[in-house]
């Protein structure tokens, strides 16, 4: 009977040591894993509510509450002009719904650039930052970019034409980095067919530019060439005309001088009916 009794005892006893074995790796392991979540949390940040679309919406379409939806961002990375406050979103006693500016996904936070203000349309004013113009530049398929700008690209603007003194024609960048706001009557490049030829194209400027473009496209022959990235403006000149494209190094013309004429002088007497000249030194 002790012998069974002490048998029972060495079990109970290893049963417990395996017990309590896989508690402490079951709390090592749970530790673990909130120290990972810690470490997590440290490098996310503080985590913030804003609304993002919750589905695919089109340039033109109104803004509803029922289009959105409130997620968890990281607060060190909110993006500008984000939308936090339903009632800055949607502010009571509006003129109207705000209206989408350009084609959205699922998901893609509502920024203030991507909507309208409240009771205003999405229409080509809207797109324009205080102090800009809308100006329409005349293209075709010998402009370089026809069938290939979307608004919202950005173009670098050439002009080419006669000027006094210079053989041939010369090709000049007027404009860089100019922001197309629409293409033909078309505000949004979701709403574009793709290879479509676009006849006219209209870019944000300054009234200055304004002004440029007007005289050149009076003058000359705008081509156009599309940019990657709207920050990658030129500032050098860029000017190339027809004997620099060809490498052509034309000598300039001497002019030789004339030979210098010795300098007579005289003096002219009347005898009698006869005028007499007489040669006399030149006085410096």
């Amino acid at each position: 009977m002790r012998a069974v009794f002490g048998l029972v005892l060495v079990v109970g006893m290893a049963l417990a040591g395996a017990a309590v074995y896989m508690i402490q790796g079951y709390i090592a392991q749970t530790e673990a894993l909130l120290q990972r979540e810690r470490d997590f949390n440290a490098a996310a940040g503080k985590l913030v509510e804003v609304y993002v679309f919750n589905r695919q919406m089109a340039y033109g379409d109104p803004l509803t509450p029922e289009d959105v939806q409130l997620i968890y961002w990281p607060e060190q990375a909110l993006p500008e002009a984000i939308f936090r406050d339903p009632a800055e979103l949607f502010p009571e006693n509006a003129p109207g719904p705000r209206y989408v500016m350009r084609a959205t996904e699922a998901f893609e936070p509502v920024l203030a650039s991507r909507v309208t203000a409240p009771g205003e349309l999405a229409g080509l004013t809207a797109k324009l930052q205080p102090g800009m113009r809308a100006f329409q530049i005349r293209v075709g398929v010998a402009s370089g970019v026809a069938g290939f700008v979307q608004p919202d690209s950005f173009i670098d603007i050439y002009w080419t034409g006669g000027i006094s003194g210079v053989n041939g024609n010369v090709t000049r960048l007027i404009e860089s980095s100019m922001q197309i706001i629409a293409v033909d009557n078309t505000f949004s490049g979701g709403e574009l067919a793709t290879g479509t030829n676009a006849r006219t194209v209209t870019v944000a400027a300054t009234p200055e530019q304004v002004a440029r473009l007007a005289q050149a496209q009076a003058t000359g022959q705008l081509s156009m060439s599309l940019v990657g990235d709207g920050t990658e403006t030129v500032t050098e000149r860029i000017e190339i005309d027809t004997d620099t494209m060809l490498g052509i190094v034309r000598e300039e013309a001497v002019v030789e001088a004339a030979p210098e004429v010795e300098k007579v002088c005289t003096i002219t007497a009347r005898k009698g009916s006869e005028i007499v000249e007489t040669v006399i030194p030149c006085k410096d």
